[in-house]
């Protein structure tokens, strides 16, 4: 509708006043608000995709945050700070509050929110009469089956509670937008506008490694670094490989105790820890690696997700080393772009690292083959249609 209604005003200006008038703020300013009080203020999925495919189409965006940053105006989109928390405890005591009071300040016509603690805060925007979207980006109640710092006996319990609250909340929302069908197929039930917007990459961001060929030395893993993740599992593999690989290890530990157990092990000297890296760091990163890991262990949560760092890794074209959950050996195996390994299994990884490390030829083919599929299917473009039809539709 939105856009249908941009078309025709750009028309009408065009044959009465002789030229076309840019519409592309003034016919659009609907005002459309995201909400977050644990993730980023640049975070990939909010702010680059989400936000800046939103203002592209001519919505007037605005995204609350709660870092401690400060007020700051990005890419045509309002950023605004909640203020940062002191703890976890002050978080969920009063994070929510904070982002709520920022969000109704916005005043927006849309509000669309990030994160289940704020789950709330969209129950008060909708009884205030606004259209209200939930962006579910995991399943929480899988994802409280593995938690490891909680017993056996509170993760099902909590998972439970939570389940049972998001099927009495849920339903209130205009829509529920879903980082899986997985996770859309769960919502369905709950709210019959519920959509999948994968969180698939942008297409052409990592698909052209500036690196030359000749020099992809390295086997790399980008991402959150914990133990549910495999990092114990990629660490001990380091120690099994026969290749000269080295590890680039980018990302931060989420753990203490585990990064500091991981440095012992043999097979940390053949790791070079590189920290958190921005897009441009990681791109290089990508450029100079002949294949990329994401071996997380079979948690509740980790069966049924789509990890984003499996397709960027394929859209750098660069074959996957890849847990060998059913859902992820289709998508690798069924477009022939990497090996599926148990992640339990620190020997068979490293026999996938070595393969690849000594068959360059078919690391590359097998690195165009995933290439390929993000660019014909697994890319934000199509998802961005999905997310601005979702919006029209609301509008409507």
């Amino acid at each position: 509708m939105v856009s249908l209604l941009r078309r025709t005003i750009r028309g009408f200006l065009f044959n009465v006043v002789g030229t076309e008038l840019s519409i592309h703020v003034h016919v659009c300013q609907m005002k459309i608000c995201h909400l977050t009080s644990v993730h980023s203020r640049y975070d990939t999925r909010i702010f680059l995709k989400e936000c800046r495919s939103l203002s592209n189409a001519g919505y007037k965006v605005a995204l609350i945050v709660a870092d401690g940053k400060g007020r700051e105006d990005r890419e045509g989109i309002e950023i605004h700070d909640a203020g940062a928390s002191s703890g976890r405890l002050d978080r969920i005591r009063h994070a929510t509050k904070r982002v709520l009071a920022k969000a109704i300040a916005v005043d927006a016509e849309i509000y669309h929110f990030h994160d289940p603690e704020l789950i709330p805060a969209g129950l008060k925007l909708k009884r205030m009469g606004k259209r209200v979207i939930f962006d579910s980006h995991e399943d929480v109640p899988k994802q409280l089956l593995g938690k490891p710092y909680l017993s056996p006996m509170k993760r099902k319990l909590l998972s439970w509670v939570f389940s049972v609250y998001e099927r009495r909340t849920c339903g209130e929302f205009d829509a529920i937008v879903a980082a899986t069908p997985f996770i859309r197929d769960k919502f369905l039930g709950i709210n019959a506008r519920a959509i999948d917007i994968n969180n698939f990459p942008m297409w052409g961001e990592l698909a052209e490694p500036a690196d030359a060929e000749g020099i992809r030395s390295n086997i790399c893993y980008v991402g959150g670094i914990a133990a549910i993740r495999g990092v114990r599992e990629i660490v001990r593999a380091m120690e099994y490989i026969r290749s000269d690989a080295r590890l680039q290890l980018v990302g931060t530990f989420s753990e203490a105790p585990v990064s500091a157990e991981v440095r012992q092990y043999g097979g940390w000297n053949r790791i070079d820890e590189l920290g958190f890296m921005d897009r441009a760091g990681v791109r290089s990163v990508l450029g100079r690696s002949f294949a990329g890991l994401v071996t997380f262990l079979p948690a509740p949560n980790h069966i049924d997700a789509q990890p984003n760092k499996m397709f960027e890794y394929m859209s750098a074209g660069i074959p996957v080393i890849a847990s060998n959950f059913p859902l992820w050996r289709e998508i690798i195996e069924g477009n022939d772009c990497g090996l599926c390994v148990d992640p339990l299994d620190p020997r068979e990884i490293a026999a996938a690292i070595d393969f690849f490390a000594n068959h360059p030829e078919q690391a590359r083919a097998m690195g165009e083959n995933g290439r390929r599929a993000v660019e014909s299917r697994y890319n934000w473009g199509v998802e961005e249609k999905k997310l601005i039809d979702l919006y029209e539709s609301i509008l409507k």
